[in-house]
């Protein structure tokens, strides 16, 4: 996985869903400010819901403290709106079903669901500069409290 320091490739188009409209952008252009991005697998699953129900209801004070807000799964644009309306999610959700973030970031890890085995990307936060440099990285999401996790990280930030 990548670390502290290092700097992500952020060139590849994927499709996000903000403000109520779908797009297309090079990951890259979402990085207007320094950039909270939470990795996660798929909506409307518990320890998803959990770690975007935290999220969500603190997304504000991240925004205020001048983070940028990004969720990240292998869902659809029609499912993130969707799953926006359902959760009242103000930030913005990234589709990245070909995981070009986690290829990037260097976190794709090998699981396990019923037997069957897989990768995928890991459920991790980062947290970037403005030119894909890493300033933090949590490598496991708490879901319980992912709110307090971003917490924390920031608090390690110059």
């Amino acid at each position: 996985m990548i670390t502290c320091g290092q700097k992500i490739s952020l060139g590849f188009s994927v499709k996000v869903w903000r403000r109520g409209v779908a797009e297309t952008l090079t990951f890259a252009q979402l990085l207007t400010r320094r950039t909270i991005v939470s990795v996660y697998m798929k909506n409307n699953t518990p320890s998803c819901d959990r770690q975007n129900e935290s999220l969500a209801a603190h997304a504000a004070e991240f925004t205020g403290a001048g983070f940028e807000v990004i969720a990240l799964s292998r869902d659809t644009c029609g499912s993130h709106g969707r799953y926006a309306a359902a959760k009242a999610i103000s930030y913005t959700l990234v589709s990245d079903p070909d995981d070009q973030f986690a290829r990037a970031a260097d976190s794709l890890v090998e699981k396990s669901m019923y037997g069957r085995k897989y990768v995928g990307p890991a459920r991790a936060l980062f947290i970037l500069d403005r030119d894909g440099t890493v300033l933090a990285v949590a490598e496991k999401v708490d879901t319980a409290d992912h709110a307090a996790q971003i917490r924390a990280l920031l608090t390690t930030l110059g």
